[in-house]
């Protein structure tokens, strides 16, 4: 009985060994497409009229709210600006994570990398390290006159704030805003009163709300801490913009549906930057800027695809270069916007800003659902770009 066993056993051994060693000629391999990405098919006169149709949509989001701001002939309601504002921060942070950040992951753990760039998740260490570099060119911007300030122009009014400060005067304390909502809570009022000073920095220059003495170099300050965030949202939207519109000139079957897709995108991102560049506290000397701004913006995407397509025989949206220059672009995009959305929009008007601190619940929640509107819908336009 024991010799049964025992060459039962060796009989499983041999199979096993067999088994062993048919596997890899028997196992399921993959194949990995490296493809260009160049899929373009013709369709030129289609492909033509997104250039047109996009900078339409870009110059309406971005120029639109500027026109409305600094126009002083068009009267304008601050809950529009209220409204715009807030949902356009939620298109902000929307695009740096759904839009930027993702892409970038997918770009640099693509299986036609190889080497060191596949070894560590760059995407996320990249998008890290521009957070960090962000906060220091903001601390040292706040330090050093990098944009020829003038002290007699932050004093300067400006009168193309009116028509958002209009029926509303700054208080010199906190001590009369807490008091005003006092007085409101006593009344009984349940309306939705949206404030509308919508500048920026929200509240005024005093960002934390305490009563203090407005010195020149805390005007320089704001004006500063104001320049350098607004040049930093403008330059990480500008170079996110640049690669779809590359990539849109030379899509394929999928080119009607970006196209579509691209012209809410860029609409919605560019009301987001439009309304802080309308909301914003310019100098006199520098009205131009805001104007200059909204238009580099509004032409970055449809200028991409016009080389895009002067390029259409040889630019390899899909090649291991491409990829990686994508990639660390979009990191770095995402890294910019993420940090610009968090801590510039989200922290400073619901955090530090007196008017949302002192407002009632149903203000503070609208304020939150217009950024998660915005939010959501660069989250469901990133199922197709």
């Amino acid at each position: 009985m024991s010799v049964l066993p025992r060459a039962l056993d060796a009989i499983l051994r041999i199979r096993q060994e067999d088994d062993s060693d048919a596997a890899p000629e028997s196992g399921f391999s993959v194949t990995v497409d490296c493809d260009t990405g160049n899929e373009y098919d013709g369709r030129m006169g289609v492909r033509i009229s997104s250039i047109f149709v996009i900078l339409v949509g870009s110059l309406i989001g971005a120029l639109l709210p500027v026109f409305l701001a600094r126009g002083t002939k068009m009267k304008v309601n601050g809950s529009a600006f209220f409204v715009a504002k807030y949902f356009g921060s939620g298109v902000i942070i929307g695009t740096a994570f759904m839009h930027l950040l993702s892409p970038a992951f997918d770009a640099l753990k693509s299986p036609c990398l190889d080497g060191p760039i596949t070894d560590y998740d760059w995407a996320a260490g990249i998008c890290l390290m521009t957070i960090f570099v962000m906060f220091t060119i903001e601390l040292l911007a706040s330090r050093f006159d990098f944009f020829g300030h003038s002290h007699s122009e932050t004093k300067a009014s400006d009168p193309s704030l009116d028509v958002l400060k209009k029926g509303s005067q700054s208080s010199p304390s906190p001590v009369l805003d807490i008091e005003a909502g006092d007085r409101n809570k006593e009344n009984g009022s349940d309306g939705l009163n949206l404030p509308t000073d919508v500048s920026y920095p929200p509240g005024g220059e005093d960002h934390l709300g305490h009563q203090r003495e407005h010195t020149d170099d805390d005007s320089y300050s704001a004006f500063a801490a104001q320049m350098t965030a607004l040049f930093i949202l403008e330059f990480g939207v500008v170079f996110h913009s640049i690669f779809i519109g590359l990539t849109l000139a030379v899509a394929g079957d999928e080119f009607t549906v970006l196209y579509i897709v691209l012209v809410f995108h860029q609409t919605f991102e560019g009301l987001g930057l439009g309304s802080r560049l309308a909301t914003a506290q310019w100098p006199r000397s520098k009205a131009w800027m805001p104007y200059a701004l909204a238009c580099g913006y509004a032409i970055s995407t449809p200028v991409s695809i016009a080389i895009g397509l002067g390029v259409r025989t040889t630019l390899q949206p899909g090649s291991p270069k491409t990829l990686i220059i994508n990639g660390v672009f979009d990191s770095i995009s995402a890294g910019i916007l993420i940090y610009t959305g968090l801590v510039e929009l989200l922290a400073h008007e619901f955090m530090f800003n007196s008017y949302m601190r002192n407002a009632g619940l149903k203000v503070q929640l609208y304020a939150l659902g217009c950024v998660a509107l915005g939010c959501g819908l660069m989250a469901v336009l990133a199922e197709w770009a």
